[in-house]
Parts: C-alpha cells; sequence; structure tokens
C-alpha cells in the first residue's frame, strides 16, 4: 500500500485534487491536506512561515502513523502544486528519510509573481480585504492568511540549492500556457532535480491537474509503475486492473458524478468534533437562525458546552441515556452535542409520541433525563412517575431563543403565555436556562471512542413495534461524511440548509442537522411543517439545500401562487423516507431551478445508503445509486446469504461504516438482521440493474402470497397501488394483504366544492380486474379520510390491517 500526500498551493484548497485522489485512491492511500489558514482548516494567528507549514505537515503525518520515526518502512510519495511544491521540496529536502518520490506541478524553484497579481498582494491589509468578495472563486484562503504568507513566505522562497540536493526519483509536470509566474522558473526545475523527469502536458494555464486531468494522471501512473520502461500505452497498469475489478463487483461506481469519491476516508473522532471544528472556521457565521434570531457557531460551541457541564453536575455520567422530546428548535441542537460532550447518549422520541408510547421508550432504553416543552409536560410528568430510573426533567421553552420583540408579544398575550410557560418545577424537575446559568464555556474532559453508542434512535415502527437502534459515534461520522460526499458542489460555509424534517428522526438527524454542521452551514430551523409558513421562511431567508419528505415537496408544488415566495434558491434536495413520485420530482426542479432526488436508507444505517446523483443518470422509480464507501447486494428471499443475478428480486442486503452496533438490548432481533460479517439484512425486496442501480419493491413484511394456491410468486403492495392511483378520482391508496387476500384502502380527490368525489367500488374493482391479474385484484375496497401515519408521513400498514380486523372480527 502506497501513501501518496498531495498538497495545495497558495491560495488554494485540499479539494483541488479531487480528480487525482478519485483515481488514485483505489490502490493507494491518499490524502491531501488543507494547509494553514487555507480550505477548511485553521486560521490561527501568526506569520506563516514555512518553517510553520513545515511543523504542520510533520504533526500531521506523524499523528496519522505515516512515515514515522528514523527508518520508517514505508515511505510517501510527496505530490505538490504550485507553492505547494516548494512545501514538499522543503519537507523532501528536511526529511529525506520520510519521502520516496517527488511529483512537482506547475512548481518552481523560487515565486516572482507577475503582472497583477505581484501588485495587489504589495498592496497593505485593508486594501486587500475589499478585493475579498470578488476572490473568493479563486482564493480559498482569507486576506489575513495571504499576505503574511506572502511576505513571509512565497516572496522569500528560493529552493533551488534544495532541489540540487535531491536525489530520489522525482517527476516534473507542467503546461506551456501557464503564465502567473516567469515560464523561465518551471523550465528549469527538471534540470535543478538530479533524478528528474520532465512531462509537458501540452495547452494549460496554471491549475494543471484541473484543465489536464487525464494527462497528469497517466503521467503520474507511469512514473509510479515500479518497471517504467516496459511500459506502454497499450498495457494496462495494476491500478487499472484493480480499478476494473472494483467496478465489475460494484457497477454503480461507473455511475458516480463528478467529484464524488468511490471511498471516505472516517476520522477517529466523536461526532461533536464536527461542531468544534465549525466553531473554529466560522466563529462568527451564524450557525442557527431561529424566527429572526442568530445563533453564531462560536455561541452554539459554548452553549452545548454548558449544558454539557449541566448535565455532569446532575450526576450524569459516561453512557447514560438523556432523552430529547423536542422540536426543531435551537435547544435541540444544544442538548444533542452536549449530551455527547458529556458522554451520555441521546435517545429520540418524535414530537408526536403518544403518552403510553413515551413511558415505554423511557423504560426500554433506561433513560435518566428528559428534555421537553411545556406542550409535553403531562406525558413527561406520567413517564417519571411509572419509570423510577427517570431522575430528571429538564424544561424549556420554543420562546427562550426568539427574538426579544416576539418573546414580548407572547408575553403580552395571556393564553399564549400560558401555553409557552414553563410548568412548576417539583422535586426532579428544572429549567433549562437556570440550568445553563454559571456553567463553564469551555468543552469538558471526557474520554470517547470511535465505537462508544452515540445515540439511540427507535424505528418508525410501520411493519413492527419500535425498536432501538445502537448508532457509534464512528457509524454518524461516517454517514455524515458519506453523505456530504454526495453532494459535491455544495460550499464550505456559504450554505442555507432548511431544517424541517424532525431532527428527532434519524433522517433529519443526519441530513438536516449533521451534515450542515459539518459544513459550517446555516440552519434555518422550522419546528413544524406549515406550507404557507415554511414558503415564507423561504421567501425571506433564501435556503439552498432543502432535505424533506415527498410529501413536503408535494404540498408546496401545489401550494397556490408558489412562485411569489421565490423558492428558486433551493439548489439541492434529497428526498427521503418513501418513494418520490416522478411528478413531484419534474414540478419541484420546475419551480426551483434546483435538483431534487430520491434517496433510500433505514434507520439501522444511520440512515443513507443510496441516493440518485445529483448531476448525472436518475432512472425513474429507484433509490438510486450505494453512496461512498457503501455496499449492496440482492440475495434470495429464503436462503438470505445468497446472492441473485442483477435484475432478480430478493432482499437488499448493505454492509458499511454506517451499520448500526445492533438492536438495544435486543440480541435475537440483532441476529436476525445482521450477519457475522457486517450485512445488514433491510428487510426491503428490491432488485439490481446491470447500471447498479437499485429499486424498492416493498417491504418483506408487506409482501403476500396469494390465496389462490395456484401462484408461488410473491405479490406486492406497489403492484395494486400504482393501477389504483390512475383512476382519476383516487388520491392515495395502500393495500394490505389480510390471509392472503389484497385489501384497498383508499383516499379520494376532493371537487371544485370540497366533496369527496368518490367512485364506486364496483367500479374501482372492475377496472383493477382489467390492468392486474386476476389473483391480485382487490377483494375489498376501504374508504377512508387518511391513513395513519408515522410523524414523518409513512402509513402505518399495521395499523391498517389492526383496524380491519377489529371491524371485521373473525
Amino acid at each position: 500500500l502506497r501513501t501518496l500526500v498531495f498538497i495545495h498551493g497558495f491560495g488554494g484548497k485540499a479539494m483541488q485534487w479531487t480528480y487525482q485522489l478519485q483515481e488514485f485512491c483505489v490502490k493507494n492511500r491518499v490524502i491531501a491536506f488543507d494547509l494553514r489558514g487555507h480550505g477548511l482548516s485553521d486560521k490561527p494567528p501568526g506569520r506563516y512561515t514555512m518553517d510553520e507549514i513545515q511543523a504542520d505537515l510533520v504533526t500531521a503525518l506523524d499523528w496519522m502513523g505515516i512515515a514515522t520515526g528514523p527508518n520508517p518502512t514505508e515511505k510517501i510519495v510527496l505530490v505538490g502544486h504550485s507553492f505547494g511544491g516548494a512545501v514538499v521540496t522543503e519537507f523532501t529536502h528536511r526529511n529525506p528519510h520520510r519521502v520516496e518520490r517527488l511529483i512537482l506541478i506547475a512548481s518552481a524553484g523560487e515565486y516572482r509573481l507577475t503582472g497583477a497579481g505581484a501588485l495587489a498582494l504589495r498592496l497593505p491589509l485593508p486594501l486587500l480585504r475589499l478585493a475579498e468578495p470578488f476572490t473568493r472563486k479563486q482564493l480559498h484562503a482569507p486576506a489575513r492568511v495571504l499576505k503574511p504568507w506572502f511576505d513571509n513566505n512565497l516572496s522569500k522562497w528560493n529552493g533551488w540549492s534544495m532541489m540540487r540536493d535531491i536525489t530520489i526519483p522525482s517527476l516534473v509536470i507542467r503546461g506551456n500556457r501557464d503564465v502567473l509566474f516567469d515560464p523561465k522558473l518551471f523550465e528549469e526545475v527538471s534540470r535543478a532535480l538530479p533524478n528528474a523527469e520532465e512531462v509537458d502536458v501540452g495547452v494549460s494555464a496554471h491549475m494543471v491537474m484541473l484543465e489536464r486531468r487525464d494527462a497528469v494522471n497517466r503521467a503520474v501512473k507511469r512514473f509510479l509503475e515500479e518497471n517504467r520502461a516496459t511500459w506502454s500505452a497499450n498495457t494496462a497498469t495494476e491500478e487499472d486492473v484493480a480499478r476494473a475489478e472494483m467496478v465489475r463487483a460494484r457497477p454503480w461506481l461507473k455511475n458516480y458524478g463528478p467529484g464524488i469519491p468511490y471511498t471516505v476516508a472516517i476520522p477517529q473522532i466523536a461526532l461533536h468534533e464536527f461542531l468544534r471544528s465549525a466553531s473554529r472556521r466560522f466563529p462568527r457565521r451564524a450557525a442557527i437562525h431561529f424566527e429572526g434570531r442568530e445563533l453564531t457557531y462560536h455561541q452554539l460551541e459554548q452553549e452545548s458546552n454548558r449544558f454539557a457541564h449541566a448535565l455532569i453536575g446532575l450526576g450524569i455520567s459516561h453512557g447514560e441515556r438523556v432523552m430529547l422530546l423536542l422540536p426543531n428548535i435551537p435547544q435541540m441542537v444544544i442538548s444533542f452535542y452536549g449530551t455527547l460532550k458529556a458522554g451520555a447518549v441521546p435517545v429520540f422520541t418524535l414530537p408526536n409520541t403518544p403518552p403510553d408510547e413515551l413511558v415505554r421508550k423511557v423504560a426500554d432504553s433506561g433513560t435518566e433525563v428528559l428534555v421537553t416543552i411545556p406542550q409535553f409536560a403531562e406525558a413527561a410528568r406520567q413517564a417519571q412517575t411509572q419509570t423510577p430510573h427517570l431522575h430528571h426533567i429538564i424544561y424549556t421553552s420554543v420562546t427562550e431563543y426568539l427574538p426579544p420583540l416576539k418573546q414580548q408579544a407572547i408575553q403580552w398575550n395571556r393564553v399564549r403565555r400560558a401555553e409557552y410557560s414553563l410548568p412548576p418545577l417539583n422535586a426532579g424537575a428544572h429549567a433549562f436556562q437556570t440550568l445553563l446559568e454559571n456553567q463553564p464555556k469551555e468543552t469538558p474532559t471526557v474520554r470517547l471512542a470511535p465505537t462508544d453508542l452515540a445515540a439511540i434512535v427507535y424505528t418508525g415502527g410501520t411493519t413492527a413495534d419500535p425498536k432501538g437502534v445502537m448508532l457509534s459515534h464512528r457509524n454518524l461520522v461516517a454517514n455524515t461524511l458519506q453523505t456530504r460526499h454526495w453532494l459535491p458542489e455544495v460550499k464550505e460555509g456559504r450554505e442555507r440548509f432548511l431544517c424541517v424534517i424532525p431532527f428527532s428522526h434519524i433522517y433529519g438527524l443526519t441530513t438536516a442537522l449533521n451534515v450542515p454542521i459539518a459544513l459550517g452551514a446555516t440552519l434555518i430551523l422550522k419546528a413544524r411543517f406549515e406550507v404557507e409558513e415554511v414558503l415564507e421562511t423561504i421567501k425571506r431567508e433564501r435556503p439552498t439545500i432543502f432535505p424533506g419528505v415527498p410529501q413536503m415537496y408535494v404540498a408546496i408544488s401545489n401550494f397556490p401562487g408558489v412562485r411569489k415566495y421565490r423558492v428558486d434558491s433551493i439548489k439541492a434536495c434529497i428526498s427521503g423516507s418513501a418513494p418520490l413520485a416522478v411528478e413531484t420530482q419534474e414540478q419541484f426542479e420546475k419551480l426551483t431551478r434546483g435538483r431534487l432526488v430520491e434517496g433510500y436508507g433505514l434507520t439501522e444505517a444511520a440512515p443513507v445508503t443510496h441516493a440518485n446523483p445529483l448531476n448525472g443518470l436518475r432512472k425513474i422509480g429507484n433509490i438510486g445509486l450505494p453512496i461512498p464507501s457503501t455496499e449492496a447486494k440482492i440475495v434470495d428471499l429464503t436462503r438470505r446469504k445468497r446472492p441473485v443475478e442483477p435484475g432478480q428480486i430478493g432482499e437488499l442486503a448493505i454492509r458499511g461504516p454506517q451499520i448500526m452496533l445492533g438492536y438495544w438490548q435486543n440480541p435475537d432481533a440483532t441476529r436476525e438482521v445482521l450477519t457475522e460479517d457486517g450485512w445488514l439484512l433491510t428487510g426491503d425486496v428490491a432488485q439490481m440493474d446491470a447500471d447498479g442501480y437499485f429499486r424498492i419493491v416493498a417491504r418483506k413484511a408487506d409482501m403476500w402470497y396469494p390465496a389462490d394456491g395456484k401462484t408461488q410468486a410473491p405479490a406486492f403492495p406497489r403492484d395494486v397501488e400504482e393501477v389504483l392511483v390512475e383512476i382519476p378520482q383516487v388520491k392515495e391508496a395502500a393495500v394490505v394483504a389480510i390471509a392472503g387476500q389484497p385489501i384497498a384502502f383508499i383516499i379520494t380527490k376532493s371537487d371544485r366544492e370540497g366533496k369527496s368525489a368518490r367512485p364506486a367500488t364496483a367500479d374501482l374493482i372492475a377496472y383493477c380486474k382489467r390492468r392486474l391479474p386476476p389473483e391480485i385484484v382487490p377483494r375489498l375496497v376501504i374508504f377512508m379520510d387518511d391513513f395513519p401515519r408515522t410523524f414523518i408521513g409513512k402509513v402505518l400498514r399495521r395499523e391498517l390491517a389492526k383496524r380491519y380486523e377489529e371491524q371485521n372480527p373473525l
């Protein structure tokens, strides 16, 4: 395993190496650092000298355990672009025992800028800051970093003598239209290095590895071949063979869009490190926007630290459970990250959890602290009475983080004041703000391992009773990064996420909370989904990313006068939790001019496993491709370990770093779905086509074998439902099989006067007889005003079956 370390240039960033990382990650370990002050790195005060940069590089490699010690067994290949070439040249000269080979791309022995660039960087810092809004696309570091970097480093560095001392094999790559520096400075490099090869990739400006990526990658491949003398253009390299084998085994990889890596390195960190990193990189950026008030990343970090200390003060220690019964308000974010920082385990339950279900979950999880709002006080007290281990209830009001004028308006309204006021604080009850008072603002010292439990999230219970899913820090860190890399065009520190999907649902927790925090984005919080209210927020706050569920996109698309709300700020949406109709997708994309793609996941996978590419082939009715570092296959429905051929129906199985630890206190259920070699059997019936796209057919629990005794093939609700919704009067259909007989539950559309346009049952069944095999034609049609649903809109089929059986006892 070779290690390639890529170093960007002055004003650059690690993401500029995307094409090289994709190309060489199959057979090698590839690393790209953001240099001090650039990209996503810290921007500490300092002189930004070469000595400081070298110390950073040594520290990073030592921390990762790469080429350490006086005689490392495996040395590294250093690749530098532009002034990154100076950094790797200097490193090689200082640490020759750690470097195997050196690759310099558009690099020189000294850096004398020509033209306007040289003049601009000699201007005083205040003037350079005025130009920042116009240079953000080209320069990935602020003026306060670039100015000292130029004055103390780039303008003074001269590496000609160092190059003459470097005797390891070296490769020099340059283009012939690079005019950023004096062309003679590029031409001299290969002559200065004693053991260098030179490749001129032809027409290219300074960003050679982006503009001529294929030529650069070919040159690097040839250089890294052990027997370069026997190389020929018609001979496949070992890396080519390895890549071809990987794509053959995982056909979806060939359909990945530009900038999406095959695999994602998972750092060995706790989940809340994303917040700490964002607070250091973007301290003044708004982390949360809630009804007109903002909390910066610096403030959010401090508030979560104070909450962590408050929990520790209540006696909560490592691994103990803290349940969060909260809507999407700032206190949910503060409590979640604060609980993690205290070493405790957040337990999630949806805001509409019935009191008896809340008691069951508190008892099942062993919750010791419950954080909630006054609206759920009665259910909270009931849980405390019935579960002796629930020692503390922390009450917080939605009003606490509202702007002062909105707080005052509620205080003046007697009814609303009573609704939002905290209940009497009896024994074991606490006020959120009182607990936070006088707590330290620093992060508490708590040791956590990546494999430690980070959250218990209960399954939706659509086909069975909810089970607590144990997700580790590594699971959630992995899925955050996997999902983030599926959105290659998002910009760190600049996006605005509309967060309506509940954080207490695993889909909301990852896509609407952890991903934007990792990006340093602004979270625009909405405590509930009211269509007009959400549209007013879109018009006012201009979100760029909107994770949601199909029902939300349908409601927005069909709202009267929707265009006046300027929804075109939204550039990307990933729809989850339920199938996305192509009509909904097309209508919403036409409104926003952004991209709406369907994804798939489940609580047991933290949750995202598949998604359609934002900028690639999207197949109607498919959940898309497995995301980076995710394996997927279809196995036989009965012999669950035996794979089936592409195109055949079977059970979807998934493996990857996001797969759960298991079910909370339920080892038997865990063994049913987790194989010894790490595969999760999802319980979803699916198929994969030759291109690696997956399609969900049904839940395995929802399929049935017709009762005619002749048909051996299973039947699926979707086959019947798709025919039923073709009927003009049918708004929604759900099919449930009782004793092998399909029963159709129907919601009809309303006419212009708002009355139900209910068709005759005989007409519905007659239509199905013309379109379906006789064994799956519904035997009975039941009309309903609405279906029982989960909080995010999934139909609870088991409740439909239960209601039918209650009304039709044997």
